[in-house]
């Protein structure tokens, strides 16, 4: 799970702090509001609704690259591996909330390679079809976008999940082709299948 986070063994080893000042890049916010939604950062008592919610849905874990949750644990151990994340500096999780009730529906993250951030995100399924996920992912690029040494905002999808296809192209991401056999969806098989790449940038 570490290798999906971002994260290396000497990380998890020393939890050693990486300064992102070396690329310039500023510490992102714990907490992002949109109209109707909320990215906070992750805390560890998300767990039991992040696996009631979609961690061990089937349909909702399809094309994610890890596999689906089997108890309340796995989760726990998820989440603890996201704020160690965090901490180190290697990737960004936020839990993306409703404002009307503060339930917890989906999860976005921001993988950092320097100027280049690798998005990623999720959502229940009983939330699909809202417009949620295009309205988060438009506040973290947006955000994104102003900070002066970030300049590519990329993320990619199975070639047969249209719908997240179309949250990117929704949020002013533009398909820069098509990726072979580059991501391994497990809970569909254990070889790598073809994705889309998007991409904004400035």
């Amino acid at each position: 799970m570490a290798n999906l986070l971002n994260i290396c063994p000497s990380d998890l080893i020393n939890r050693r702090s990486v300064s992102l000042d070396r690329f310039g890049v500023i510490n992102p916010p714990k907490s992002l509001k949109t109209e109707r939604l909320r990215l906070r950062k992750a805390k560890l008592s998300d767990a039991e609704a992040i696996f009631c919610q979609y961690a061990q849905d089937a349909e909702v874990t399809k094309y994610v690259s890890w596999s689906a949750h089997k108890d309340i644990e796995e989760t726990r151990e998820y989440v603890r591996m996201c704020l160690l994340a965090w901490d180190v500096g290697k990737a960004f999780h936020w839990v993306i909330e409703r404002n009307e009730d503060k339930q917890a529906i989906g999860m976005i993250i921001a993988r950092v390679a320097g100027e280049k951030w690798e998005l990623g995100y999720v959502l229940a399924r009983v939330y699909w079809g809202r417009g949620y996920m295009t309205e988060a992912l438009k506040a973290l690029i947006a955000w994104a976008l102003k900070q002066k040494d970030i300049y590519r905002i990329w993320a990619v999808c199975d070639v047969d999940n249209i719908a997240s296809a179309r949250v990117m192209e929704k949020a002013g991401m533009l398909r820069e082709g098509t990726l072979r056999r580059w991501s391994v969806h497990p809970n569909i098989s254990p070889e790598p299948r073809d994705s889309y790449c998007y991409s904004i940038v400035k």
